[in-house]
């Protein structure tokens, strides 16, 4: 085996175990959940790894007696929450994957700039 062939078998086994890497992440993800708890402990949602509420909880009957804004701010607050938390785990576990100079909180959020990313290595972009 050439010098050419050894180092493209390395090559493909790393990245055979990336692939497989980043399979295990997104499984791991499937079932996910994070859980938020409001400061009085009356209100808590749940979300999944793509932010969806799966589950909202009123843990007493006390939220009858919340202002309908109370409660409103209450019960979005919550949500934010445990969406913040499930972006938070998604980013840190697809980071180890990701481009050199690529953070995935702005893939998540739609705002990474591809004709930055391009110059970054060095490349002009193409004209849009």
């Amino acid at each position: 085996m050439s010098g050419w062939e050894a180092q493209n078998a390395q090559e493909l086994a790393r990245l055979q175990r990336t692939l497989r890497e980043v399979e295990d992440a997104s499984a791991n993800l499937e079932q996910a959940t994070e859980e938020a708890v409001s400061k009085n402990r009356l209100v808590a949602a749940t979300v999944n790894a793509s932010g969806e509420l799966v589950d909202l909880k009123f843990n007493s009957q006390s939220y009858r007696n919340m202002a309908p804004t109370e409660l409103a701010s209450a019960v979005k607050d919550v949500i934010n929450r445990a969406r913040g938390q499930m972006a938070d785990r998604v980013e840190t576990l697809y980071q180890p994957f990701a481009p050199e100079g690529v953070a995935v909180d702005d893939v998540m959020k739609g705002t990474l700039n591809i004709r930055d990313l391009f110059r970054g290595l060095g490349v002009e972009p193409p004209p849009l």
